[in-house]
């Protein structure tokens, strides 16, 4: 069965268990009200008024119909008593009981029983009493008196039956959700820490313990798949560091060779630039290996950002920008010392990938602008702005939830496909940094990305 069903079943069965026993105790306690207060019994079915309506008294006396005498059960009688205690009417009244009673006797049977019959009496306007006796055994009647105090005892007793039931659901509703929580929270954080990247190990025990073996066995497998990917990648771009340095090597010299056909020159050229190129992408994978799995601790240190970003930009323009790019430096805050912790290496690179970003999905040439300043959080704000083709409006999402693209631009039909790595080493760049990161379109057209480094987010 489903480790997971089974123990949502045992839980089922846990709460029904709770409320079975909040059902017991709530009938001990009922029963024990009935037996404090001793509940009087439902009320008898005969009504004593409705008989007084049959009943009438004329010349004679008193006279009953055949409705008033079928009324009566077949083991009952009845009869009237006048003002003085006389008996001026009866019917079907046993032979040895008296036929006058004084008020006391009267009051007496009108309560409780006149020689263990049960009695029911009713006044009528002239003073005379009508008493109907029911079969003996057939009633059973309580006189109920009690003491004020005792009485708000009681009161006191149910109230606290109330809140104590209240109470103990309340506890009981607790107990289940600390139980759920109890098995279930170290599994939701171990996903939680998976989905983050942490390494993993539950405690393989307690009622979800296949759950708890089955995250470890997962997490092992994730931690081996992703070490052995990252030292492939570490292998491949050692193995291929060396081939690289000698086919530079020999294309520069034939490049440089004015011994060799201008077509040969142009050719050799070609085969240095696109090495370069290969050799930046080899860096690329090293960079974003090292800082998606922490293999590169930052090298924190007090840094002034607008000399960082000011060697950034000339860095860039030094690098042989082509005359279709203009780029401009400027300062938020003028004579204003931006300082925050940081790694200068990465922090470098990451404006050497925004604005690369801008030169190499612009061909046709843009301006690109550069500006630092104060953020309003505390810390401080890169500005990395553009005035080219822009982004689209679907690829803008997705950038600004996280998610890695190919290229902020469209894919060129005939050329070589984007490999995206410059965008997602400035995304791990910014989060190692717990820094923030958005992209926006600028106006007319364009893209601006802000990284905000440093403060509170």
């Amino acid at each position: 069965m489903n480790p997971v069903r089974r123990f949502f079943q045992r839980y089922v069965l846990s709460t029904v268990g709770l409320l079975a026993l909040l059902l017991a105790a709530n009938i001990l306690l009922i029963v024990g009200l009935l037996l404090i207060s001793e509940v009087t019994p439902p009320r008898e079915s005969f009504s004593i008024t409705a008989f007084c309506g049959h009943l009438s008294q004329g010349p004679d006396g008193w006279q009953a119909d055949a409705q008033a005498t079928a009324m009566l059960d077949p083991a009952a009688w009845a009869m009237v008593l006048d003002p003085e205690g006389n008996v001026v009417w009866e019917y079907r009244m046993p032979e040895e009981l008296a036929r006058h009673y004084s008020a006391g006797a009267v009051a007496m049977f009108s309560r409780w029983y006149l020689e263990d019959w049960p009695m029911t009496v009713w006044a009528q306007d002239d003073g005379s009493l009508v008493a109907v006796a029911q079969p003996k055994g057939s009633m059973v009647k309580y006189y109920l008196a009690m003491d004020k105090s005792y009485f708000s005892f009681l009161s006191m007793l149910l109230n606290v039956v109330v809140y104590a039931n209240v109470l103990l659901i309340v506890a009981l509703f607790l107990h289940s959700t600390r139980r759920v929580e109890k098995a279930m929270g170290p599994i939701l954080n171990g996903i939680n820490s998976m989905v983050g990247g942490k390494p993993v190990h539950l405690r393989e025990d307690g009622e979800l313990a296949e759950i708890s073996a089955g995250l470890n066995r997962a997490a092992a497998y994730i931690v081996q798949k992703d070490n052995t990917r990252a030292d492939w990648i570490r292998g491949v771009s050692h193995d291929i560091r060396t081939p690289l340095s000698v086919i530079l090597g020999y294309a520069s010299e034939l490049e440089e060779n004015p011994a060799l056909p201008e077509a040969a020159r142009a050719q050799a050229a070609v085969i240095r630039r696109q090495s370069e190129k290969l050799t930046g992408l080899v860096a690329d994978l090293n960079l974003t290996t090292k800082l998606e799995y922490a293999l590169r601790p930052l090298e924190v240190k007090q840094l002034d950002l607008v000399e960082l970003a000011r060697q950034a930009v000339s860095e860039m323009l030094n690098g042989g920008l082509p005359d279709a790019y203009a780029l401009s430096f400027t300062e938020a805050a003028p004579g204003a010392r931006l300082t925050v912790a940081g790694d200068p290496a990465l922090l470098s690179r990451m404006l050497a990938n925004l604005l690369h970003n801008c030169v190499d999905h612009n061909p046709g040439g843009c301006s690109i602008e550069v500006m630092v300043g104060p953020a309003q959080t505390g810390g401080c704000v890169f500005t990395v702005a553009d005035d080219g083709a822009g982004v689209s409006a679907d690829k803008l999402r997705t950038l600004n939830r996280g998610a890695p693209v190919a290229s902020t631009q469209a894919p060129d039909p005939g050329g070589a496909a984007e490999h995206g790595l410059g965008l997602r080493i400035v995304q791990q760049i910014v989060r190692a940094h717990h820094g923030r990161l958005s992209f926006a379109a600028a106006s007319p057209h364009g893209l601006v990305v802000r990284v905000w480094i440093g403060g509170s987010k």
